[in-house]
């Protein structure tokens, strides 16, 4: 079997359970070493322990404790990284919680502001904690964690969908800023997925979320029909690895893309706005009004 990550090194964040182990799973299946890093220790060692079960000889399987959303935690949580991995190639933003659920006005305000602090300034301190050891190696990959708040209004789970945004427009931003550094940026969308997210979204009940939406999740958890979890992982590996090399600035679905061909068509990938974020105009819909 090719180990696509041998030889490499990656940061996870929110490692501790359900998308992040999966995915420290799988880069130390392709052959890589991993820093896990989470805010409950006792998960994360137990994350630890059941990763470090898959490693080699040569793998070294780390973790650490740290809140994303403070910016010493973080900067400590850099440096113990490079430390042990001097040559780090591989960054993956994976925490993120739903925060508050419920109508805008009435949902706690801490809560809603605290949501923001993990999902958006976690993703964005951890980046510029980095992003100079990935600029003098001109090398790096990062990937970030997004959702369906992304790509669609959730009402009542504001927070989550205002910040999943914001993660996608940061990453396509910074992978412009970074691209003449050899340094590659991208987000994932995962699926929706059976974690511990799904079921606190679900025990919030309709009355907090809203009907329609409640109804939909139920249905897809009823029906089994929620996305894999080493789906995102196994595209979270493509994108760590040398394959995805000058793929950058992109949202790319796991369950719905064909990610694993994309090295294919790089060219039109560099020339259009494919798996980004846009406006959508008129002319889009075949409207005849609006500035053509």
């Amino acid at each position: 079997m090719t180990k696509t990550l041998e030889g490499r090194a990656a940061l996870i964040t929110g490692a501790s359970q359900g998308l992040g182990l999966a995915i420290a799973r799988a880069l130390v299946d392709a052959g890589g070493s991993v820093m896990l890093c989470a805010r409950d220790a006792a998960l994360l060692e137990t994350a630890r322990a059941e990763v470090a079960a898959l490693a080699g000889a040569d793998q070294r399987v780390l973790a650490m404790r740290a809140d994303v959303s403070r910016r010493d935690e973080v900067d400590d949580l850099a440096r113990e990284t490079l430390d042990a991995f001097p040559d780090l190639q591989v960054l993956v933003s994976n925490a993120g919680v739903y925060g508050p659920m419920g109508l805008i006005e009435d949902v706690d305000w801490d809560a809603w502001v605290q949501a923001m602090e993990i999902n958006l300034f976690g993703s964005v301190l951890v980046c510029r904690a980095l992003l100079p050891h990935f600029k003098r190696r001109r090398y790096g990959k990062i990937v970030q964690l997004s959702g369906g708040g992304a790509t669609n209004p959730l009402p009542r789970v504001s927070a989550y969908a205002a910040s999943k945004a914001a993660v996608v427009r940061f990453a396509e931003s910074l992978a412009l800023e970074v691209k003449a550094d050899g340094i590659d940026v991208n987000a994932i969308a995962p699926g929706a997925l059976n974690t511990r997210m799904m079921r606190e979204l679900l025990d919030a009940g309709p009355g907090a979320v809203g009907q329609a939406f409640y109804d939909r999740m139920k249905q897809i958890a009823d029906d089994g029909a929620t996305t894999p979890l080493e789906k995102g992982a196994a595209l979270t590996v493509f994108l760590a690895s040398a394959a995805s090399d000058g793929i950058t600035g992109k949202l790319l679905s796991a369950a719905w893309d064909p990610w694993d061909t994309l090295p294919q068509h790089r060219a039109d990938l560099d020339r259009t706005d494919v798996y980004t974020l846009r406006r959508i105009v008129p002319a889009d819909r075949n409207l005849p009004w609006g500035r053509t």
